[in-house]
């Protein structure tokens, strides 16, 4: 199999005295999507900051496409093509769509052009007027606008954090569809921390299972939640 497209290697992180991952090691290619689970306090949320850029490990390494990158800043790996989503899907309350849109175009060099947003919400379904103001959209169209705004600087990497919280069953098959439109039509890297479990029976095509901060599983979702330790660890206690 080739190389990874982004990969972790025996990530461990501490807060204080506390070590909040121990261990941690993972690697998604491009076009594929992985799924993190785990009980609260598992360490997923931490993973991602770590995997973003936002904090930096105590040990371990964090690869992109075969270069590290552990030191770098979220803003550089942001610019290699790493992007990220929030269980909250916070918008400018104020602005227009259109206007949020733009400032994504023009956020950094080179600056992109009107088509590039257009393209970038037609691939997520943001059909929402642009004169709209971005504060009085529901759930999925924020989440949706946020989509845009990373997709239109076509990432190589995104990290979803639970892309369904808050959004009803109907809504959570667009998400399905979205992240299968990231993944198998445009190639991108998804890692996707999710409690509903029938979204990543759906979409995941492999699921690492995070216990305490350790690594306890990882595999196909169907094989990996019927494993003992699993249901124990995840299914007995109150999801992430």
């Amino acid at each position: 199999m080739a190389e990874p497209l982004f990969a972790c290697r025996d990530v461990a992180m501490d807060f204080g005295t506390r070590r909040v991952l121990e261990g941690v090691s993972l690697a998604a290619h491009a076009g594929e999507v992985l799924g993190v689970v785990g009980p609260n306090g598992a360490g997923k949320t931490t993973l991602f900051e770590i995997l973003s850029g936002r904090l930096r490990p105590a040990t371990g390494q964090v690869l992109f496409d075969g270069i590290d990158v552990t030191a770098e800043p979220i803003h550089l790996r942001a610019r290699r093509g790493i992007a990220r989503t929030y269980q909250s899907p916070v918008v400018p309350e104020a602005l227009a769509v259109g206007e949020v849109l733009k400032a994504a175009r023009q956020a950094y060099a080179p600056y992109l052009t009107a088509h590039h947003a257009e393209w970038a919400a037609s691939r997520v379904g943001l059909t929402v007027p642009h004169d709209v103001v971005a504060g009085s959209l529901g759930t999925l169209d924020r989440r949706r606008l946020l989509l845009a705004c990373l997709l239109m600087r076509r990432p190589r990497v995104l990290l979803m954090d639970e892309p369904a919280a808050g959004l009803i069953d109907a809504e959570v098959d667009v998400i399905d569809g979205i992240v299968d439109t990231l993944a198998r039509e445009l190639n991108v890297a998804v890692l996707l921390v999710e409690h509903r479990l029938e979204l990543l029976a759906s979409i995941a095509d492999r699921v690492l299972v995070l216990d305490a901060g350790r690594p306890i599983a990882e595999g196909s979702p169907h094989r990996v939640f019927d494993e003992p330790q699993v249901r124990a660890a995840y299914f007995e206690a109150d999801p992430a």
